[in-house]
């Protein structure tokens, strides 16, 4: 006679395939797992199905429970999971017989870099301050691992309170345990390990080395596996190193483009060059010619191809380089009367004016500096360049209220 019926538990036929029982498991677990249902006859429920299904989904297992019921599986030497390690083994990883191990949190720094270091690639090295795990107690917390169960929580890590938060309605809130932090187990002072003082790890002192590739972005993170804290019983988490670029003081980068900005004489931009224009990020001088009588206008952009930021992971390919031309004039009074005649000749000649488009009435006015910066300060600050009458603005004022589009 068999005490539980496994197949009737999950509610299938005992000729049901194992992606039958897989499904049925699926639709049973979600609708009972106490993160569900807080009910303790559900929990009860959970404990059983999660139990059927670890013996039902391991060939060797139902094979002997369809033979010799449970009492086959009594002295078999089969080990037995706990429901949530069941519930994982299905939900985490798919496999059966391990649950997901927890894993540590990630540390995550910022990371200075120069565009020269985005440019040429870089191997430098970082100081890291972490945990590891005790090399005395291997992270048991005392020399033999004797621990005894924590009164707080009875050995589970965490404590429950339940909060009423209105008429017939209560909350129910998993803490984690202060007295064991969250281990389910207290050790005695005399039983504390020397070396970790039954903390169970110890801070460390690490060099890594960090290899900054050719072409790396700003904000791109590089991961370090298995370099954060360690916890006994606990995947390491990764060291995670977000790269922030530092402001250049000649190129911008736009993805794997750059963007500089040089300055050349009016001669240059009329007569031409050939000189050393650019310094790039490598050291390298760029000799540009540019060819007489082709005009560089004030504000120009020209391009060279493939003179921009590699590509990651493809350092020979590169982006573009763009230079804005800012043209200098010379000062004024730079030459006399006489030899800007001279000047005048080699130039464009004049745009004349026609007499019939000027107004009859024309005032001879002068030109001195202004600064319109100045201007437009006292227009963001509600003020004008000229006096208006206080009556004016507010009938402005309401112009714009009655205007407002709905």
């Amino acid at each position: 006679m068999r005490h539980t019926d496994y197949y009737e538990v999950l509610g299938v036929e005992s000729t049901a395939s194992e992606n039958e029982i897989k499904k049925a498991y699926r639709k049973l677990a979600m609708k009972y797992h106490p993160d569900k249902n807080p009910d303790e006859t559900a929990s009860e429920k959970f404990k059983e199905i999660s139990h059927a299904y670890e013996i039902l989904c391991d060939p060797e297992k139902r094979e002997m429970y369809d033979k010799y019921g449970e009492d086959g599986l009594s002295g078999g030497g089969i080990n037995s999971m706990s429901p949530e390690e069941v519930f994982a083994s299905l939900f985490g990883f798919g496999g059966t017989g391990h649950s997901r191990q927890k894993r540590g949190k990630d540390i995550i720094k910022p990371f200075s870099v120069t565009l020269e270091d985005l440019y040429n690639g870089k191997t430098t090295k970082i100081s890291l301050q972490r945990d590891v795990v005790c090399s005395l107690c291997h992270g048991k917390g005392s020399k033999s691992g004797a621990t005894k169960k924590c009164h707080s929580c009875e050995g589970r890590g965490v404590r429950v309170a339940m909060r009423q938060i209105g008429p017939g309605m209560i909350q129910r809130i998993n803490t984690v345990c202060a007295n064991c932090d969250g281990t389910g187990g207290v050790i005695r002072e005399k039983d504390k390990c020397k070396k970790c003082k039954g903390l169970k790890v110890v801070e460390e002192k690490k060099r890594l080395d960090i290899y900054i590739e050719k072409g790396m972005q700003n904000n791109q993170k590089i991961v370090m596996q298995g370099e954060a804290d360690q916890e006994p019983g606990v995947e390491t988490g990764d060291v995670i190193l977000v790269l922030e670029q530092k402001p250049h003081d000649r190129f911008e980068r736009q993805g794997d483009d750059l963007l500089t900005e040089v300055n050349i004489s009016i001669t240059e931009a009329l007569c031409g060059f050939s000189k050393v224009l650019v310094t790039h990020l490598d050291g390298r001088g760029l000799i540009i010619n540019h060819p007489a009588g082709e005009v560089i206008k004030p504000g120009a952009i020209k391009c060279i191809a493939n003179e921009g930021m590699p590509h990651y992971k493809r350092p020979f390919d590169k982006g573009n380089l763009y230079i804005k031309f800012n043209v200098e004039f010379p000062p004024s009074f730079w030459i006399n009367p006489e030899q800007l005649k001279k000047l005048e000749e080699f130039l464009p000649t004049r745009t004349e004016e026609d007499p019939s488009t000027r107004p009859e009435i024309s005032d001879e006015v002068h030109l001195t500096d202004g600064d319109f910066t100045e201007y437009g300060s006292k227009k963001r600050k509600g003020g004008n360049v000229w006096d208006e009458d206080e009556e004016d603005e507010e009938e402005e004022e309401e112009h714009h209220v009655g205007c407002n589009p709905q």
